[in-house]
């Protein structure tokens, strides 16, 4: 009898810790996200296609086969992302197997942008970008 309210005890005392684990761990995600969107973003600042390109998920790599391609792709499409000025973190979110992040940037020409990207854990443990999507924000910038 002892046994069994002393093991449930214990797994009370478990479960009420789970919670906060949770919000660590998904704090971590978080920085760790940040921490790839930062350094692809300081990647293109210095013209480093292939640093770049390894951020990206193997789905874009089998899209873009190359870093130049991935880059000019980025020049054309993603002009903001490319030339970023400054920019800072906004919301962060898991969805099932995927983290989401909301990036404001400011673009060199001074227009401000809202970045929402996407990321995945891949086999290896590294996190890689699968995606963004880009919208201008109205009434912000030139």
């Amino acid at each position: 009898m002892w046994s069994l309210l002393r093991s449930l005890v214990a797994l009370a005392m478990l479960s009420a810790f789970v919670p906060a684990h949770d919000a660590r761990a998904a704090d971590a995600s978080a920085a760790e996200v940040q921490g790839v969107i930062s350094s692809q973003i300081d990647a293109f600042k210095h013209e480093d296609g292939p640093k770049a390109f390894s951020f990206a998920a193997p789905e874009l790599h089998l899209v873009f086969p190359n870093s130049d391609i991935f880059m000019q792709m980025v020049r054309q499409g993603y002009p903001a992302v490319y030339s970023a000025r400054q920019f800072q973190f906004g919301p962060f979110d898991v969805q099932g197997t995927f983290f989401k992040q909301q990036v404001e940037i400011t673009a060199a020409d001074g227009t401000a942008w809202t970045a929402l990207y996407t990321l995945s854990r891949q086999p290896d443990g590294s996190l890689k970008i699968n995606g963004c999507q880009l919208v201008k924000r109205p009434g912000v910038g030139a």
